[in-house]
């Protein structure tokens, strides 16, 4: 269990609002593969001590549901689930709540890459969390050996789950993807503090579109977290998060810059069901939100395919 400091005495929290700025003021011009022109800054850390409150940006509004649609805290924990029960096709994905991957496995995506109408491929989270291929032709479901290992031998320092299986992610001459999009999150560690029984979680994103997929892989590893911290008995301490390419499109700008004309507010409680102690258990009605006051309401923000 999370032990959060009083609403009132946590700091209100600015280490996104900085990312984003980073970007604007020292970021380099790009076009990437999406073809439209983007900013990018490399290398940058954050760290967040979840007794100041759990990691959701209070700049805009990512819980409460508006319009009829789907929050995107809820569909973050969709597809967090998903993926730690294997998922890997989009009707698994909308099973748990994640309707978002639609736009990448169109018949064009997933022709190209020699998989079937819907399928993200077996280079995908949810294949390489559970299914990892290993040289005796068996697969190594990685979720699970994680929590046998944490629970068995705690203090080891290789608690390491990584979501990139190289056969299936690299293109070139006589090379072809069996991802529909190569994995952008999903390294971690686990670090256990035996003495004072606290828990860390280490994350590596390869690439983050800052103004929309990070605001939800934030949510998803802190989440993360705190449902590994309670099925092993230790106290989640802190989410330290690392992203080697941040990016913002130039067409995001002017909602970003928007965002940053807020101020910086205290991030909420999260509360989960303490009675879950099954990883693969876990859904959004286990999941409280409160003290959650944002400044914009949520909305979509343009992000190129």
């Amino acid at each position: 269990m999370v032990k959060y400091l009083p609403f009132k005495k946590r700091n209100p929290d600015s280490q996104y609002r900085r990312l984003l700025k980073r970007i604007i003021s020292q970021g380099e011009k790009v076009f990437p593969q999406q073809e439209e022109e983007a900013i990018f800054y490399p290398g940058f850390l954050m760290r967040f001590k979840l007794e100041n409150g759990f990691p959701i940006i209070t700049e805009r509004d990512l819980v409460n549901v508006e319009s009829g649609k789907r929050s995107n805290m809820f569909q973050a924990l969709g597809e967090l689930f998903a993926f730690l029960n294997g998922a890997h096709t989009q009707e698994n994905l909308k099973n748990f709540g994640c309707t978002w991957w639609k736009r990448w496995v169109t018949p064009e995506k997933c022709g190209k890459r020699g998989l079937e109408i819907g399928d993200l491929g077996p280079g995908s989270y949810g294949a390489a969390w559970r299914n990892f291929p290993t040289l005796e032709g068996k697969s190594f479901d990685q979720i699970t050996n994680l929590i046998e290992q944490i629970n068995e031998l705690p203090h080891l320092r290789t608690h390491f789950v990584s979501p990139w299986i190289p056969q299936y992610t690299y293109r070139g001459k006589g090379k072809q993807q069996k991802v529909v999009v190569v994995p952008c999150h999903g390294w971690f560690h686990i670090i256990i503090n035996v003495q004072n029984r606290r828990m860390r979680l280490i994350h590596e994103q390869r690439s983050a579109d800052v103004p929309v997929g990070l605001v939800c892989n934030l949510i998803q590893y802190a989440a993360l977290l705190m449902m590994l911290a309670q099925i092993t008995n230790y106290e989640p301490y802190e989410l330290v998060y690392f992203i080697s390419d941040a990016h913002i499109y130039v067409n995001q700008l002017k909602d970003v810059h928007e965002i940053l004309s807020t101020k910086p507010e205290r991030f909420p409680t999260v509360k989960i069901d303490p009675s879950v102690t099954d990883i693969f258990k876990f859904r959004q009605n286990h999941f409280t939100v409160e003290d959650y006051h944002p400044q914009l309401p949520g909305r979509v923000i343009w992000t190129p395919v």
